[in-house]
């Protein structure tokens, strides 16, 4: 196996591209790099990142694309990236285990529809990343928890935990992620990188496997916007396959949007010209806030505002119909609870002692609640998508913190919190600042945006429907001056 190369230490994807294209340096190069960080860093003595490798097929994989760049075939600015895929992607011949005992032997014929297309622009599948069971929210004890890369007793979050780690530790330079209730957004935050969930439908969701089909979104995770700008542009498309996929005409229209924003990519890296954002209205949700726990995090996110209106932007402050934000962790869990209880209720009922004990215990809880109860949460669903799009007559953008904390210690997933005079689930914390997006199905992004107490903290951006390409550019933008955020974890 090679070592790593002192000369890709610290390149973004979009800067790994580049070197790809010039010739600086060949896909097999960065694939041994990367499988030479795994080799250090994983495992679970490690940051117990990935739960299959596939260095072989990698290499493979990398030597083809150092042959279709040579004979002048390349296939695109992803053509020979080392990335790495959550483990609810299928990927043909090698085992999807969705994080679950029940699934641990599972080996798909096909690949999902987000991989296809990524290996079809030719990027270089490194692994399998680890996962909270069945994305559900709490890690099964036969896979662990993955530790956080700026300090391992802490998690890298959940449930896309292994992508983020995995990207903010250098061992790949994007992933694949999804999202029920910000699980592409908070590990995103809490690992210091940047993390999409995109518009509902625009990234297909056949071939991975459903936590709650209602809420459920795909999506790319890596250190900067432009880097996620990348990765959508290739995982973007109707796909008559999935019946929630997003029309032809919508998903066009947003891969056009993100053919100008690459045009412009180099622009707002340079932070040039110095009003990039010009024009663009953003609203500050105070009451998201309030939300904040760690001592400093509100204080380090409201810093990174000021960045905005220095690039041309508009921002001012907005708020939402009184009692609107309490709607949202009752009725996404609620939602998510009793979608995965169908899904999952035959293998409860034939092998229950194959799920971990949370999420048995969460899954029998769900079957017993009333069908009222879930139509009023579908209800509240409406409201929440409605007081939403009223805020977008007035401004473009929103704006708040991606995690009310910093990452929490590991194997307190389960914990309470004590805030504002509650005790509340930390999941229930988590969700109440990156739910909404999940009941709107609006693009909602994580960006880096500081450090407290030497964790990373992350400002949340989030937009109309379809307009995935504004949210980017708003990021890219903010990052030309923030700068990309470090490679991490030793």
């Amino acid at each position: 196996m090679g070592g790593t190369d002192a000369r890709l230490d610290g390149l973004t994807l979009a800067g790994l591209s580049a070197a790809l294209a010039s010739g600086a340096v060949s896909s097999l190069e960065a694939t041994e790099h990367a499988l030479a960080r795994i080799a250090r860093l994983d495992g679970r003595d490690g940051l117990n990142t990935f739960i299959t490798v596939t260095a072989d097929r990698a290499r493979a994989e990398a030597r083809a694309a150092d042959a279709r760049r040579t004979s002048g075939a390349a296939r695109g600015p992803l053509d020979g990236v080392p990335i790495a895929h959550k483990d609810l992607f299928d990927t043909a011949g090698v085992r999807t285990t969705a994080g679950a005992r029940l699934w641990a032997e599972r080996v798909p014929d096909a690949d999902a529809t987000v991989v296809a297309r990524l290996r079809e622009a030719g990027a270089v599948t490194v692994g399998k990343t680890n996962l909270l069971e069945f994305a559900y929210g709490y890690p099964h004890p036969d896979f662990g928890e993955t530790a956080n890369p700026w300090d391992r007793t802490r998690t890298a979050g959940g449930s896309s935990g292994g992508s983020a780690a995995a990207v903010a530790a250098g061992m790949a330079w994007g992933a694949l992620g999804s999202d029920t209730g910000g699980s592409i957004r908070s590990p995103a935050a809490y690992c210091g990188i940047t993390g999409l969930k995109p518009t509902a439908g625009l990234a297909s969701l056949t071939g991975a496997a459903p936590l709650s089909p209602s809420l459920d979104h795909a999506g790319p995770m890596a250190r900067t916007a432009e880097d996620c700008a990348l990765l959508l542009a290739a995982i973007i498309g109707h796909d008559p396959a999935d019946p929630a996929s997003a029309p032809t005409a919508e998903a066009e229209q947003v891969r056009a949007a993100l053919r100008e924003l690459a045009v412009a990519g180099t622009r707002f890296a340079e932070a040039t010209p110095s009003a990039p954002l010009r024009g663009v209205r953003i609203g500050v949700v105070r009451r998201l806030f309030d939300l904040a726990v760690t001592p400093g995090l509100r204080a380090t996110v409201e810093r990174a505002l000021p960045v905005f209106a220095d690039l041309g932007a508009e921002v001012a402050e907005v708020d939402l119909p009184p009692g609107l934000l309490e709607l949202v962790v009752p009725a996404l869990v609620r939602i998510y609870a009793v979608e995965a209880a169908a899904i999952h209720r035959n293998a409860l009922r034939e092998r229950p002692d194959d799920f971990g004990p949370v999420m048995r215990a969460g899954l029998a809880r769900a079957l017993s609640v009333p069908a009222v109860d879930f139509v009023d949460s579908q209800r509240d669903r409406r409201r929440v998508r409605a007081a939403f799009d009223a805020l977008y007559g007035r401004v473009d953008l929103l704006a708040w913190p991606a995690q009310p904390l910093v990452a929490p210690p590991l194997g307190t997933t389960a914990d309470a919190i004590e805030e504002h005079g509650m005790s509340t689930p930390t999941i229930e914390v988590e969700i109440g600042a990156t739910g909404p997006a999940n009941l709107t199905g609006e693009p909602s992004l994580s960006v880096p945006c500081g450090v407290v107490g030497g964790l990373p903290v992350g400002l949340l951006l989030q937009g109309p429907r379809f307009a995935d390409a504004r949210v980017l550019a708003a990021a890219m933008a903010y990052q030309g001056v923030a700068g990309a955020p470090p490679v991490t974890g030793g």
